[in-house]
Parts: C-alpha cells; structure tokens; sequence
C-alpha cells in the first residue's frame, strides 16, 4: 500500500482560490474527498498528505475539518502568513489541532523571487524549526538562488522540493536543471517529491520515457531515501490521469533500486517526513 504525499481539494464558492478560472477547463469544478476515494482505492493508496491550495488561514481549517472526518487523510500541509509579525503566536494555536505536517507558502505565485528571504520571513521560519515542522517549496528555477541562500542561514529546517523544482520537461530542458537539483540536495534537510511531473510536459503528446532522464537524475541526486511520491491530483487531471500520474513514476524508477528503496519512495519517506502519526481507533479512525 502506497501514499500518496501530494494530492489537493478544493471548493469553488469558498473563493479563495485566485489562480483558479474558468478558463482551466477540467480543474474548474469542485474537487473533494468523494472524488479521490475509489481512485486511491483503485491503485492501491492506503492514505495521502494533502496539501493547502490557496494563502489563506480560512482554507487550512477547511482541509483540517477534511482531515477530521476522513481516516484516509493522514497530514495536512496548511498556510500561515510567514511574514506576518503574529506568526509565532498564530502557529502555536495551529499546533493544537491534529493533522498539520507542514507549511507551504505559495512561492510561485509571489513577485518577489527572493520573498522567502526577508529578515520577518526567516525569523518566523526558526518556530517551524523549534516544532520540527517541515517546510514544502513550491518553486521553480527562478527561487534556487533564495532557497540555497536561506538552507545556508538555517541549516536545520527541513524542507521539501514540491515537483522536483518543475523543470521545463516539454522543452527537453535539462542542463542547468540538474545543476540546480545538484546543489539543492547538498543540503541533508532538502527532500524532494517525485510529483506534478504530467503538467510539465506537453499535455497532449507525452511519453512515458520523456520523464526518464528527470526521474533518474533526482534519484541520483537526493538518494531514495530523500524522496516522496506525489500525484498532484486533481492538477494532474489536465494532462492525465491519476493512474499515468502514478505509473510515470513507477516505470521511470533506476531498476537498480532495491524493493526497500522503492517501499520508501511511496511510502516509508512520507511518514518519516511529515512524522505521520498512527490515527486512534478510538476517534472511528485507523492507524496507518
């Protein structure tokens, strides 16, 4: 039994989701527990992190009341405003409730590439570190520069590479790719996630092995140890399907790896991760 490290949900009339229009065809609906619940049935997913989808407190206590009522949601990565002056206070009282793993800042949205780096910002994320909190970056090329910067100013905070820093796979870019997967996994606190790999190539003529010299280079990289499976449904639903966002990963592992290493990219390494906790029978919910 798998997990998956990477999944979303969301609901439109909440209106909070910014970068969801109605021109993005498939991914303007609601996507909700019911939705996901016969495909991770399906392809053998015993549970799933999800993962926060708008900058607002409001939505981390949507996908928490999720998280209360589906045993199968094993962690939440929510949001907080790390560069607010009240974060410290705001994370302790986040902290009380169950089911939050991480944080994400939606890095890939913001103006400023180097946003992650501002005195405010780095002070805030020393309490993710004093609660053993990991950090997920969703980044692409642009933000390396500042997330190298910032590994070096906080050695200890763990963090985790959201779709393998989305390379440009459609493209064929690799070079300066691997360059800056290279000096990322330097750090022994960067993790990576195998996920949102489909949206990166070209949606309508993919192969399986367009994603081979991307998978294999961060297996090398980070080592198996450092690596999560992730299907980033429903997004990945604009280019496949869940099963593909499953199998890309699958067929494009080293066959050097050992059955070990392969149980812990899609499952031992989430747990250690994101310190998945068994969830109480007492509660009507199962342990992992």
């Amino acid at each position: 039994m798998m997990i998956d490290a990477h999944q979303h949900f969301w609901r439109i009339d909440r209106g909070d989701y910014s970068w969801l229009t109605n021109d993005m065809g498939v991914l303007y609906r609601d996507y909700l527990p019911d939705d996901l619940s016969p495909l991770i049935h399906k392809n053998d997913i015993s549970g799933t992190v999800l993962v926060q989808a708008a900058p607002t407190y409001e939505e981390t206590i949507f996908l928490l009341s999720l998280y209360d009522r589906h045993d199968w949601i094993y962690g939440v990565v929510g949001w907080l405003d790390l560069s607010a002056p009240s974060f410290p206070e705001q994370l302790d009282s986040l902290m009380k409730r169950p089911g939050i793993v991480g944080l994400r800042p939606m890095l890939q949205d913001l103006e400023d590439s180097a946003w992650i780096l501002q005195e405010q910002v780095v002070e805030n994320l020393k309490q993710l570190i004093r609660y053993d909190l990991p950090l997920d970056l969703l980044i692409n090329h642009k933000h390396i520069s500042s997330v190298l910067t910032l590994m070096k100013t906080l050695p200890d905070l763990k963090a985790v590479i959201d779709h393998m820093a989305k390379p440009n796979i459609s493209a064929g870019e690799l070079n300066k790719w691997q360059e800056e997967m290279n000096a990322l996994s330097q750090f022994p606190n960067i993790w990576c996630k195998l996920s949102g790999l489909l949206t990166q190539a070209d949606p309508a003529m993919w192969k399986v092995d367009d994603f081979t010299p991307y998978i294999q280079h961060i297996v090398r990289a980070f080592g198996p140890d450092r690596l999560l499976f992730g299907s980033d449904w429903p997004v990945c639903l604009s280019a496949g399907s869940y099963e593909e966002a499953v199998a890309v990963i699958k067929w494009n592992l080293p066959e050097t790896l050992t059955l070990a290493e392969v149980d812990g990219i899609f499952s031992g390494n989430a747990k250690a991760f994101y310190k998945l906790k068994e969830r109480g029978e007492e509660n009507g919910q199962v342990s992992l």
